[in-house]
């Protein structure tokens, strides 16, 4: 199989897989971390050549973005998301698409939520590649932010990057402490040998003068299996202005060549190295893991189809012949519902109670037996019906008890009626759901 192939098989697989939330197979991919302010979302920009993400103060990526990169011939750039398939040929609907889709499952109150955005770019200036971009690293959260926001980016990172199969791209800012990473601090938590992550830094030009990051791109700080990447990205000012990615690309180039601690290492760094490079280390990576994941897909195939086959379908069945199976396996799941609960069940065992029965056990016998144990003269003694009865007359006379003061008695005995409901309805549900 050729190696352009490998990719994107993998991109089919993640698309499949994607309704499930938790993938059934360890499917080999790369994840970006790293804390809000590190540029991760401009070095996406960069690989990608476009502005495409939404930009903004705090959290700024709150669900999972699934960018897939696929190299063609085409007049005319474009992306597509999974669960839209329309062709969008403005990355600024492409911006405007993924707030709303954030918005509408994470809400507009800043909050993250697990469920992915998968995002398909088609370009003859991208390599084949797939990376997700995972929400950045917190520890303060802002305005109306619950309170464990950080606790909640923290553990979907984890649940990511913890995967055998997935490389951690832990991107930096050269301009402070690689100790402080909070990117290289959690690759190391589940990758400690450093034998999965790759280090990209940025801000490169931003250091003080006199000051280099030429140890850690050379390894000698915190050593890692791939490596470093140093990369340039456009400054806040350039993106106001507007200043092209193919400018900033050149001058990125041109700060590494002309760089006096970076020359002898310039070619080997950059935007345009780093999206070839990761495109290998992941076509490696696919290549050694696609053996197990062809295994593990041919046996849930192979699954699938018998439990097809038993329900009255096959994968070659036309999509009205699909809707037809479908509703033949409602039907009959209503029948076998409505016959066990008639006690028509055709079950062998009789030796226990099962269906309607069991459900009226639980009714008659074990929901009697909880609210007999019940004693009322806990939860109302003399002097709290005597209470109850005088606030009900107010500074009238109490020669008849008035019915307000019932309610209210008869409501606080009730309340003891709730726990033992409660663990009724719990035990049916246990046993039939």
């Amino acid at each position: 199989m050729p190696l352009n192939d490998l990719i994107p098989i993998i991109n089919r697989l993640q698309e499949a897989f994607a309704p499930l939330g938790i993938p059934p197979i360890d499917l080999p991919q790369i994840a970006v971390v790293g804390s809000q302010s590190s540029g991760k979302s401009s070095v996406l920009e960069s690989i990608v050549g476009y502005d495409f993400l939404p930009r903004g103060v705090g959290i700024v990526t709150r669900r999972p973005l699934v960018l897939q990169l696929v190299n063609e011939a085409v007049e005319q750039d474009y992306a597509v998301f999974s669960h839209i398939n329309k062709k969008i040929f403005s990355f600024d609907e492409v911006r405007k698409t993924i707030q709303m889709e954030t918005d509408k499952v994470a809400g507009g109150n800043k909050g993250v939520s697990p469920d992915p955005i998968i995002l398909r770019v088609h370009s003859s200036h991208v390599v084949n590649l797939t990376l997700v971009d995972l929400p950045g690293l917190t520890k303060v959260p802002v305005g109306d932010q619950p309170a464990n926001i950080s606790e909640q980016i923290r553990s979907m990172v984890l649940e990511v990057i913890s995967r055998p199969n997935c490389i951690v791209l832990a991107v930096t800012a050269a301009n402070q402490d690689v100790a402080n990473s909070d990117g290289l601090q959690i690759a190391r938590e589940v990758d400690p040998q450093g034998l999965r992550t790759i280090g990209v830094l940025t801000k490169l030009d931003l250091m003080d003068q006199g000051t280099d990051a030429r140890d850690v791109l050379e390894g000698r700080v915190y050593p890692l299996q791939h490596g470093y990447v140093g990369v340039v990205n456009r400054s806040q000012r350039d993106i106001e202005t507007n200043k092209s990615m193919k400018s900033a690309l050149a001058a990125e180039q041109e700060f590494f060549i002309k760089s006096p601690s970076y020359s002898h290492i310039a070619k080997k760094q950059g935007t345009v190295y780093l999206s070839h490079r990761l495109n290998a280390i992941l076509e490696d990576h696919i290549r050694s893991c696609m053996p197990d994941i062809s295994n593990r897909v041919k046996t849930m195939l192979r699954d699938a189809t018998a439990e097809l086959e038993q329900i009255g379908g096959d994968d070659s069945q036309t999509e009205q012949q699909q809707r037809a199976v479908v509703l033949n396996c409602i039907t009959r799941f209503c029948q076998n519902f409505s016959e066990c609960m008639q006690g028509r069940s055709r079950l062998k065992d009789q030796s226990v109670l099962y269906g309607p029965a069991r459900i009226r056990h639980i009714f008659t016998v074990e929901f009697k037996k909880s609210v007999n144990e019940l004693d009322s003269r806990q939860a109302l003694t003399d002097e709290d019906i005597h209470t109850v009865r005088r606030n009900a007359v107010g500074v009238h006379a109490d020669l008849f008890v008035p019915n307000a003061a019932f309610e209210t008695l008869v409501k606080q005995l009730i309340q003891q009626l709730e726990d033992p409901a409660a663990m009724c309805v719990r035990t049916v549900i246990w046993g039939y759901v």
